[in-house]
């Protein structure tokens, strides 16, 4: 259904996969407002947001359109507002005064912004108008180039802010036509945010609902502060993050000439990491273990072996030269002296390993691969890889504990219901005079209702280990 009819989706069809609302103008009139019923909030930046010169329309996730008949589109921006005005007379260079033919369109007091319509040049803000006959007087907010402004030029007159938010609703200050058309478009990333969120419903949501239905008179929790409520939801959330939700976030990245890249603001653990190859398939990295690790204190020593202290009397730290030794070891003396790299998945690739490779008496089959590894230097807070993998991109995926940042504090429906039996249990199992057997109830109603929200969420599909239990019984051949 393309309208919402009342149920839990608010958005249309064309909001949802296009990320765009569309809306008539229903009459003539300057500073009309448009309300965006958008399920993700626009935000805007600071300052002149409506215009892409300034540094707040970076911010925004949003986009606004004006058309005359929805087919072509126009972005609402100063620019869009220019229109043309002649120069009256030749202007003094050193005054903040231009005359033009008179224009009933031209407003003072910082609205609009005269501009060279030739070279873009603006040469200021106008504060006044004054009208005498068919000259219109403009005084603008600064002194015009030396040069001044010859007669005849033809400038135009810019609006300086074309629309402002607050709340969701757009006010467009021009005037528009009736039975015209804006539309409101989402970014491209606000666009991929919005998409699949109709599996999750929001924490705050889940803190409503619970107080609502689990506390109350009558009820087994008589009252407790919308605070507690607050800290044990979202100890539920990061506890459920680590085995039970899908908490698990990708970047792709190109590992510099360093072999060094910072570990993600919000990283709680990685998953694992792997490089793609030419036909875009994933070839998975290994940690070092036991092969190699990065020092968290390098003190610098003296001929007995005692670490040095500066005028502080703190250790002074040199370099390690564990780290460098690693970042110039090449991987093929570890992993059994291959002669060709194969850098892809090709089955049809005819390049040959060296046929002593895997088959030496005591080798690690540990060591015996050739995707390369990464460490991670807790001192430095990076990811460290081998000399082989520089320049490759590469995927890492690593697990978010889902209290980072706001829009992360989101449940996935299916485990809704085991994160109120987590809060029930940690405010009865932290409150006085609760008794023994029901605080246990509830713990065992918590563990039930989380074992069944990791069964719902493992997203097992017997149709996919089926197709991968077809080559249980394939023959090896050597």
């Amino acid at each position: 259904m393309p309208i919402p009819d009342g149920g839990l989706l608010t958005e249309t069809n064309r909001q949802y996969y296009a990320g765009n609302q569309q809306l008539t103008v229903l009459a003539t009139a300057a500073n009309q407002t448009f309300t965006s019923t958008f399920d993700t909030d626009l935000v805007v930046g600071t300052g002149n947001y409506s215009s892409p010169g300034s540094n707040g329309y970076n911010v925004n996730n949003f986009k606004v359109y004006t058309s005359p008949n929805a087919q072509i589109w126009n972005e609402l921006t100063p620019i869009s507002t220019d229109f043309d005005v002649t120069a009256n007379a030749t202007s003094n260079g050193s005054q903040p005064v231009v005359t033009i033919t008179a224009n009933i369109n031209v407003l003072g007091g910082s609205v609009f912004a005269l501009v060279d319509k030739v070279t873009g040049l603006v040469y200021g803000t106008i504060l006044t108008k004054t009208t005498a006959g068919a000259v219109d007087t403009l005084t603008l907010n600064q002194n015009l180039p030396a040069a001044g402004i010859l007669i005849n030029a033809v400038l135009s007159v810019r609006r300086i802010t074309v629309w402002s938010m607050i709340g969701n609703i757009i006010t467009i200050i021009q005037s528009l036509a009736i039975n015209t058309y804006v539309r409101i478009s989402l970014t491209q990333e606000a666009l991929w945010n919005s998409h699949g969120s109709y599996e999750y419903t929001r924490l705050s949501d889940v803190i409503d609902n619970f107080l609502i239905a689990y506390v109350g008179a009558g009820k087994l929790i008589t009252s407790v502060k919308r605070s507690d409520v607050v800290f044990h939801a979202r100890r539920g959330l990061q506890e459920f993050s680590y085995d039970t939700l899908k908490s698990i976030k990708s970047s792709e990245l190109t590992v510099p000439p360093s072999l060094s890249l910072t570990i993600p603001q919000d990283y709680v653990n990685y998953v694992g990491l792997g490089w793609v190859d030419g036909l875009g398939v994933l070839h998975p990295m290994y940690p070092t273990n036991n092969l190699n690790q990065s020092p968290y204190r390098t003190p610098a020593q003296d001929d007995l072996g005692n670490p040095i202290q500066d005028s502080n009397d703190s250790n002074t730290e040199g370099t390690s030269q564990m780290d460098a030794t690693w970042a110039s070891t090449n991987p093929r003396l570890i992993s059994g002296g291959f002669t060709n790299d194969v850098q892809g998945a090709n089955v049809l690739n005819r390049s040959v390993y060296d046929g002593a490779l895997g088959q030496r008496y005591g080798q690690d089959p540990v060591t015996s691969q050739s995707n390369g590894w990464f460490k991670i230097n807790e001192r430095e807070g990076t990811f460290s890889f081998t000399s082989n993998l520089a320049n490759k991109l590469i995927l890492l995926q690593y697990i978010s504990d889902g209290n980072a940042y706001d829009l992360d504090a989101r449940i996935p429906k299916m485990a809704e219901e085991a994160l109120y039996a987590h809060i029930i249990h940690a405010i009865l199992a932290t409150s006085a005079n609760t008794q023994e057997y029901i605080v246990q109830r509830f713990k065992r109603e918590r563990s039930s209702k989380l074992r069944n929200a990791k069964i719902r969420l493992s997203n097992i599909k017997i149709s996919e280990i089926t197709q991968v239990m077809r080559g249980k019984s394939k023959w090896l051949k050597f």
